[in-house]
């Protein structure tokens, strides 16, 4: 259930510079959801990266190249941190995108329809301004600015109010692509002891997302990179949610991400009392 709330400024209330900024990375989006879409239920080139599970298409390659295209016709200054190509701009840059072209790449190359286009825009060494998802398969495009709310295909949106865990809530997460690294099973079997719901969709930057418009109630993962959870903890931000490392401190670049609707985001690290580390990406 959605928390009720002001609404909040829509995109037209933006800066004319984050507003264009953020019409850029819709359109990014939208050109990286039209490759996927073109390309799903096909046979696809498939690699691995750090192990046997960490999977690459040449669809994640093609979305990267179409988004950085898009980036660098509007902002040739502006540096790039991609999943795939790592950073590239010029030295002095001050603003970064941060984008991952497929989020969700095993799900899309075994055709499970849960996987999507994440793009963010920050000052380097400073804040986050803006963040987009799209969910190509359900023509879903989440938005956020700072300062500015988030929204769903133009809608408000807001994380839920269940209060507590024992509501009960709704979690999800993810496992690391290294297979030696089992630290998140113990964590999932506290929450799972305590009867709490908990699924594994597969796809960071939409549970970050569905925390943010009330479909879950709390969302954490060990082994993430950057470009996983971007610009969804600025959407989560924007609707009200709480997103930290696995002490509470605020941040959402660490390899440890736990995010929630605020209202049992200490009752959630309580119970998780994950310790931190950097596996390599998640499943």
């Amino acid at each position: 259930m959605n928390r009720s709330g002001d609404v909040a400024p829509g995109p037209s209330s933006l800066p004319a510079e984050l507003s264009d900024a953020l019409a850029l990375a819709i359109r990014a989006a939208h050109a990286a959801g039209a490759i996927q879409q073109a390309h799903v239920g096909r046979p696809h080139t498939i690699h691995t990266k750090s192990s046997f599970s960490d999977l690459v298409t040449e669809v994640d390659g093609l979305c990267e190249a179409a988004i950085r295209a898009e980036i660098a016709q509007t902002y040739p200054e502006h540096a790039v941190l991609g999943e795939e190509e790592g950073q590239q701009g010029e030295q002095g840059a001050a603003y970064r995108w941060v984008v991952d072209p497929l989020d969700g790449t095993v799900n899309y190359a075994h055709g499970f329809p849960f996987y999507c286009v994440s793009i963010a825009l920050e000052r380097i060494g400073g804040e986050r301004l803006l963040g987009v998802v799209y969910d190509a398969t359900r023509s879903e495009l989440f938005t956020a600015v700072r300062g500015g709310g988030a929204f769903l295909n133009g809608q408000p949106i807001r994380v839920s109010d269940t209060p507590t865990l024992a509501t009960p809530a709704l979690l999800s997460t993810g496992f690391p692509y290294d297979p030696g690294d089992v630290r998140n099973l113990a964590l999932l079997g506290k929450l799972l002891a305590r009867g709490i719901p908990v699924r594994r969709p597969g796809a960071a930057a939409l549970d970050l997302c569905y925390v943010a418009c009330g479909r879950l109630d709390g969302y954490w993962e060990l082994g993430l990179k950057p470009w996983d959870s971007a610009a969804g903890a600025l959407i989560i931000a924007e609707a009200g949610g709480t997103v930290t490392d696995e002490r509470g401190v605020a941040r959402s670049d660490g390899p440890v991400i736990v995010s929630s609707n605020s209202l049992l985001h200490a009752e959630l690290l309580a119970v998780l009392d994950a310790g931190s580390g950097s596996a390599e990406g998640s499943a």
